[in-house]
């Protein structure tokens, strides 16, 4: 038997749990206790928005002698309070060996599995003792007792908060004496007594008011409006701003129309007061609903009410927990009302009795709990024939690559899962959706952020699904599915294929195989997701199709989630979703369809899951009900579409699901009659053919096919479909356009989708303000999004542009006219703001914007460079000059090669001023590099606020910077012995072949002098932190190619291959993450060297499409004319590209009989020599011409 209590200390921040564990058998039995708590150390909303990020900042300490663990947050600015916590386990007696413990997540969850399955309790799996920089921090400690028969023994564990590490080590110990629990509720309890006595509250009642609690923290639709007034309320929360209501915090509303129904009011201020106390943020709403010529007197007795609650409680308003307001009812539109109503958590109306009678009126009798029926724990099926593997590239025991490197499979046999998800992203213009290897991600429309339809997951761990199908046998109740989550079947395998545009799955078992294909249409806000069942079973087969979501319609469920309406459209028998709370996506409407097969339906999660349900256990299908056709608003929202299939042998079966979205209910019905009857191949076949035409552009063959694979299909693929269109991925659902990001993405677009990178380079100059600053980055459509002081943003435009312009000879871009933005100017000492800004009147050329943001960027600090900001490339290093005074030298270099190519097109079109005024600076600033940038062995990084140089040998972190080196040989104005020089340096300290990494930056920041900012924060050797941060380590990839050291550059980019990293089972678990796309950053530092971290979204995939087919194999497009400069490997003797230029193929092929790295020996074009150089005049004939070029 056990007992579990729980209190919270009054004297310190402190939570105690104690387990009372009794043996009631007859023998002595050996018990192990484990506790689990997520380590946060941050306010909920930053974890629930971005927790794989707030991770990387935690650091977690063991004491195993006092039986204790510690976390802490590292500051990421100087207005971070300091926290720590501890966690500590006290015995009173019956231990057994040594306490074990765990602070990493992923160790004891396992890949795949949850709290409710955890890997180290359910398989028996002792913990791994391990702590430090864990990137998914918990605690967790297992005590092991001996009890004799009929023995009791008490286990407490406290978790505890302090600011000092000091202040935690004194907290642990003292909570570690089992005595200290009994003080701790006698305390407890003595307060209680106390506040309640303080604020009149008798314990009946204080019960009462956690009932409500429950209410306000939980989807509970028993004290709501009526699911009619729910549906019919628009306007989303600036509908209660006019009355001072923010709608960020749950509502409890009254409505009183009688000046004898005070009492509820009175009641209720007491709950709010008590609310307050308990840390729930509540705002209390009164509805003064008497008759306009009795409203004043009542409103009198209200306000009176209220100041009297507020004096006796000693303070005027609370609004961090919430405030009270008092509304009159003749004074609110029927619109108004309706909000308030809508918004409402609790709804009461004092003629309907007291607080206590309304809440009993609506609370069910106390039943027996009724247990789903468990699916049957089936014996183990014979072994099947495995299915053959694939004919794989590059396998390495997981996945390797198929169809010429267009696909990647991934093949889970038994006990097999992938480190870390392995996602693909599927996307056209403005919808899309993102999905693991087990299944799981998430779907979007217009923007993958603040219009998630599912629910999007950063949980890489148990990476649980938003959104599923399930196959149930009707006969014997087995439920499976078609892919891993959410549930596993280990006895039968399962093959992925991620490809461009599409993702597969195929699973057999239980004699039915189950293949599903899922994509998205060129154009249409639709995710298509095609199940074919065959029965190989061998008899008739009954089975049932249940298609299962949970909607979002916002950015967060939890916020949206008592706001959705669900209906069933009367005309398509669709299932259709809406949320009218979020304003800037209220009139959309979702919809999920079972191809019009569906003969069950439900809107309630609750009755789908069941309490306390998991999707691997839904209680609808357990049991095997028909689903109910409830829908409607106040529900715990979701869509779960039902339909029955019957085989016989042998026989076939496809089922089509449809989730998307509309603008209108119409148009959604629109969609989804079309695609019922659609060609589903035929449509297939336009994504697959959409891809081959952009990806097909240009071709290569090398020597080293993994670069081939990846420069022929996937970087160009993560680049325009994630980074451009979805602008989200598994470890970050964005949404946003960054000013300085797609600008450099659409610039490997300039080839083979040219009209992508003029639209973006348009919207981005849309995005200036009048001043020439510009957003750091903003959410479409509304525009909302950050005012800043980061220095680079406003150079990426003319950068860019001079790229586009080279590729395309498109001039007349300049002469495009574009608005220009105005808004409200940073205030003295405000780093940034978020805001909506509007158009302003003044309109002018691209040109003009362009060159309105580089004479911005002509301010120079005391040594004569650029200033700073508050960060140019690298955002972390947002205290290096915040206070106006700080430089970047490698802005310097940037800036140097952007005014330079600048200037020549402001002579062309006559600005002969501008022209001349640039040129000038790029003349001081080539002197203020050489002079105040050189350290003596590579050139310095910043300068503070204070004039001490970053990247000095002088620094004892961040001593060398590989920007400000490479760029320096990038931008052609290092001096070319120093640039030499600079990059062997880079070589030196920052090349670490045998970890196969090429760092930001030596060594990290742990303990630095000066604040650099919040780069200092992460953990060592993580992201920016001095891990390998690949857009930069690419750009020492562009800079050895530009020396003319094909073979470091060539050597460089092998390091970076993420083909590379996973070549070999131990790579796989060492890196971790997928091995098809580019990943943002690898870890430099123990015990995560390798590891890669983020993926898909960065714009190191376009970064490195550049630097193979650009700087490595020299393939360049210069408006009609194909220039051809290879800096390759000695040992390579050749390599071949096909282009295709309109009409026409270019078939080329470089010969190196000589084993040299660069220089050109001879071009021929169709059998005939050029001359000139390697300079080739492209036709659009369509034929096919062949280009030779030797090298030597």
């Amino acid at each position: 038997a056990t007992t579990l209590e729980v209190v919270v200390s009054p004297e310190d921040d402190a939570e105690v749990r104690r387990v009372t564990i009794t043996n009631l058998g007859g023998r002595t039995r050996q018990i192990e206790l484990t506790s689990y708590a997520e380590v946060v150390l941050a306010p909920p909303a930053a974890d629930a928005a971005h927790p794989v990020f707030s991770n990387l900042f935690v650091h977690t300490e063991a004491d195993p002698v006092g039986n204790t663990l510690l976390a802490t947050r590292r500051p990421r600015s100087p207005e971070d309070p300091p926290v720590w916590a501890a966690h500590v386990v006290a015995v009173d007696q019956h231990t057994v060996g040594g306490i074990q413990y765990e602070t990493d997540r992923a160790r004891f969850l396992g890949r795949g599995r949850s709290i409710r399955t955890p890997m180290s309790v359910i398989d028996g799996r002792p913990l791994s003792n391990t702590a430090g920089p864990v990137l998914d921090p918990i605690f967790s400690l297992r005590p092991r007792i001996r009890l004799a028969a009929g023995a009791s023994a008490r286990v407490t564990f406290s978790t505890v908060v302090a600011a000092t590490r000091e202040a935690i080590v004194a907290l642990a110990d003292k909570y570690r004496d089992p005595a200290t629990f009994e003080r701790v509720v006698t305390l407890a309890r003595t307060q209680a007594q106390v506040q309640l006595r303080h604020l009149g509250i008798e314990p009946d009642e204080a019960h009462l008011f956690q009932r409500l609690g429950n209410r306000i923290l939980y989807a509970d639709p028993s004290l709501r409006p009526s699911p009619e007034v729910l549906r019919r309320a628009s306007g989303g929360p600036s509908a209660l701003w006019p009355h001072g209501i923010s709608g960020d915090v749950p509502i409890v509303l009254v409505r009183i129309d009688d000046a004898d129904d005070q009492e509820i009011v009175r009641q209720l201020l007491r709950a709010h007061e008590y609310w307050r106390l308990k840390q729930v943020a509540v705002d209390l709403v009164i509805v003064n609903e008497q008759g306009a010529s009795y409203a004043q007197d009542l409103q009198a007795a209200l306000e009176a009410l209220v100041r009297l609650s507020q004096s006796k409680l000693g303070h005027e308003e609370h609004r961090p927990h919430g405030a009270v307001f008092i509304l009159r009812g003749d004074r609110l539109s029927p619109a108004d009302r309706l909000v308030v109503q809508s918004a409402a958590r609790i709804v009461l109306l004092s003629r309907h009795g007291t607080l206590s009678e309304q809440v009993a009126r609506v609370e069910p009798t106390e039943a027996a709990a009724s247990m789903p029926a468990m699916r049957r724990a089936n014996a183990r099926p014979a072994p099947e024939a495995a299915p053959p593997r694939p004919d794989l590239e590059f396998f390495n025991g997981l996945g390797g690559f198929a169809a010429d490197g267009r696909e990647y499979v991934t093949v889970l046999g038994e006990g097999q899962w992938t480190p870390a998800p392995w996602v693909n992203v599927v996307a056209n213009p403005s919808f899309g959706f993102q999905v693991s290897e087990s299944g799981s991600g998430y779907t979007w429309s217009v923007n993958s952020r603040e219009n998630q339809l599912t629910p999007w997951s950063n949980d890489p761990v148990s990476d649980p699904p938003g959104e599923t199908l399930y196959i149930r046998d009707e006969e014997s109740g087995e439920l499976w599915g078609p892919t891993v989550l959410p549930i596993r079947e280990e006895a039968w395998p399962y093959v992925v294929r991620h490809g461009q545009g599409y993702s597969h799955f195929e699973h057999t078992s239980h004699g039915i195989m189950l293949d599903l294909l899922q994509f998205v249409p060129p154009e249409d806000p639709v995710k298509v997701s095609r199940l074919t069942i065959e029965n190989r079973s061998g008899r008739p087969r009954r089975l049932s199709v249940t298609a299962y979501v949970e909607w979002v319609l916002s950015v967060s469920r939890s916020t949206s989630a008592p706001h959705l309406v669900t209906e069933l459209d009367a005309g398509s028998g669709a299932l259709l979703a809406r949320n009218p709370w979020n304003p800037e996506f209220a009139g959309r409407v979702a919809f999920a369809d079972l191809g019009g097969r569906q003969t069950a339906w439900t809107g309630d999660r609750t009755e789908f899951l069941g309490r306390n349900g998991t999707l691997d256990h839904p209680a609808a299908l357990e049991r095997g009900r028909p689903l109910s056709r409830r829908v409607g608003a106040g529900l715990d929202p979701c869509g779960a579409l039902q339909a029955t299939v019957e085989l016989p042998p042998g026989g076939h079966a496809t089922v089509v699901f449809l989730l998307g979205q509309a603008a209108t209910a119409e148009e959604a019905r629109t969609l989804v009659t079309r695609y019922r009857t659609a060609d589903l191949d035929a449509i297939l076949h336009a994504v697959t053919t959409r891809w081959d035409d952009i990806l097909g552009a240009v071709q290569v063959k090398t020597p080293d096919r993994s670069m081939d694979v990846l420069l022929n299909r996937w970087l160009l693929y993560q680049t325009l479909a994630c980074r451009v269109w979805a602008r989200s991925a598994f470890y970050q659902a964005g949404g946003a356009y960054g000013f300085r990001d797609q600008l450099q993405d659409v610039m490997a677009l300039a080839v083979s989708k040219r009209e992508v990178a003029r639209e973006h380079l348009l919207r981005a100059a849309s995005r200036q303000f009048v001043e020439g600053d510009v957003q750091h980055w903003w959410h479409p459509p509304s525009g909302r999004g950050t005012r800043t002081r980061i220095s680079d943003d406003v150079v990426w435009l003319p950068y860019a542009t001079i790229h586009y312009l080279d590729a395309t000879d498109d001039l007349g871009l300049l002469d495009e006219v574009v608005p220009f933005l105005q808004g409200p100017a940073l205030a003295a000492g405000q780093g940034e703001a978020y805001f909506e800004p509007g158009l302003a009147r003044e309109r002018a050329t691209f040109f003009e914007h362009c060159a309105r943001a580089l004479d911005r960027s002509l301010l120079v600090g005391s040594h004569g460079l650029p200033l700073m900001g508050t960060g140019d490339w690298n955002d972390g290093m947002n205290r290096v000059g915040q206070a106006g005074m700080g430089e970047s030298v490698w802005l310097g270099w940037f800036l140097h090669t952007t005014l330079r190519e600048f200037a020549r097109l402001a002579e062309l079109r006559g600005e002969h001023q501008r022209a001349n005024a640039w040129r000038r600076h790029v003349t001081a600033l080539q002197a203020a590099l050489e002079r105040e940038g050189w350290d003596g062995d590579w050139y310095r990084r910043a300068y503070f606020d204070d004039g001490t140089p970053l990247g000095s040998v002088t620094n004892e972190e961040c001593r060398i910077d590989s920007i400000a080196q490479s760029w320096g040989v990038i931008s052609g104005a290092a001096d070319r012995s120093r640039a030499a020089r600079a990059m062997a340096a880079v070589e030196e300290y920052l090349v670490r072949r045998g970890d196969g990494l090429v760092l930001l930056f030596t060594p990290p920041f742990d303990h630095p002098p000066r604040d650099p900012g919040y780069v200092r924060g992460y953990l060592p050797g993580v992201r920016e932190n001095g891990g390998q941060y690949t857009h930069a380590a690419l750009w020492a990839v562009l800079a050895f190619a530009a020396l003319g050291d094909g073979d470091k550059a060539g050597e460089l980019f092998a390091i970076l291959n993420p083909i590379n990293h996973t070549s070999t089972r131990a790579g796989v678990h060492r890196y971790k993450v997928e091995p098809y796309v580019a990943a943002a950053d690898v870890y430099a530092e123990p015990p995560h060297v390798g590891r890669g971290g983020w993926t898909w979204y960065t714009g190191s995939a376009g970064w490195m499409h550049r630097a193979g087919i650009e700087w490595i194999l020299g393939f360049r497009v210069r408006g009609g004319a194909l220039h051809l400069d290879p800096c390759i490997p000695r040992a390579w003797r050749g390599f071949e590209i096909r282009f295709r230029h309109h009409s026409a193929n270019y078939e080329i092929t470089v010969e190196n009989p000589g084993g040299v790295t660069r220089g050109i020996s001879r071009v021929e074009l169709d059998g005939a020599p050029l001359a000139g150089g390697a300079a080739i005049a492209l036709a659009d004939d369509g034929a096919t011409h062949r280009v030779r070029v030797v090298l030597g």
